[in-house]
């Protein structure tokens, strides 16, 4: 037996008390949910609770000997109605599964680049593929690659890196302009591409807490980062970094390959996120699917 859900088109309406057993209503909820709607991922992620109760309170009561004496086809929809209803009750709870489900139907897959994660997402976007269909994107994302367009092209034009890669990798790093390397002043750096001031760095610094995952684990550290005077001038010391450097040579080998290119410089130690490449993949995909519309 299935309870259906309130006008499927309208999650909002949906009544917390019922359970979403057929395909319909979890079909209606999984579109709302990808439109963004907080209080239907909300409501997603219960009825998905619920139903996994109901499987398992189920699962229970079959493990049980019947004893054969009471039982009927009445008394086995009246457990059924009981076992649908307990389900409900017991889901949505403070620190229950549906927190769980909820944060995985609304969490970043991309944080950094504004990407975002919806129900009926392709495994592919999980993984370090090349991202080939649509891309989410953002007001932020666009302002950001219209922003920086042409200084990247100048850039690839001095060095062959490409721009798109320029962009990509500098609007993950910063949250699309939204996350910048500020001064202690609360200036901004100009630090568009997160590169620390090592003992050979002469120019300008300043000193942040960042996230660094060390033997697996994310922790706050305070590290010093290079400043500079303007955003071009971040372009292009990123440029000269990975040109002249003998530690970003394979990187630089692999220009024709978005993932090529992430997947070399995650090795060869740019960033210690143990999915930069993937992100940075996505980002650079996110971007050219921006310029392409430009053009």
């Amino acid at each position: 037996m299935s309870l259906s859900l309130n006008p499927l088109n309208q999650a909002s309406q949906v009544s917390s008390n019922a359970l979403a057993a057929d395909v319909k209503s979890l079909n209606a909820l999984k579109q709302q949910a990808g439109q963004d709607s907080p209080a239907a991922i909300k409501e997603t992620a219960k009825q998905l609770e619920s139903l996994f109760m109901r499987e398992l309170i189920k699962s229970m009561r079959e493990a049980t000997t019947k004893s054969g004496m009471f039982d009927s086809p009445q008394g086995d929809l009246g457990t059924d109605l009981l076992d649908q209803q307990l389900s409900v009750t017991m889901s949505g709870r403070p620190g229950g599964l549906s927190e769980a489900i909820e944060r995985q139907l609304t969490r970043q897959t991309v944080p950094a680049d504004g990407s975002t994660l919806q129900l009926g997402t392709p495994a592919s976007r999980l993984s370090p593929a090349p991202v080939t269909g649509p891309v989410s994107r953002t007001t932020s994302q666009s302002d950001f690659v219209q922003r920086h367009n042409g200084t990247a092209m100048q850039v690839e034009k001095d060095t062959g890196l490409p721009a798109s890669y320029l962009l990509g990798q500098a609007g993950h790093e910063t949250g699309w302009g939204r996350k910048e390397i500020l001064n202690k002043d609360g200036s901004t750096s100009f630090n568009l591409f997160g590169i620390k001031a090592g003992s050979s760095w002469t120019g300008k610094t300043t000193t942040i807490t960042t996230t660094e995952v060390i033997n697996g684990e994310s922790r706050k550290v305070s590290a010093k980062f290079r400043a500079y005077d303007s955003y071009e001038e971040s372009f292009k010391d990123y440029a000269k970094l990975i040109n002249e450097s003998p530690r970003y040579a394979q990187a630089r080998q692999q220009t024709g390959s978005s993932q090529a290119y992430a997947t070399e410089l995650k090795r060869a130690g740019y960033a210690t996120d143990p999915d930069y490449a993937a992100k940075l993949t996505r980002a650079i995909s996110t971007t050219q699917q921006l310029r392409r519309a430009y053009a």
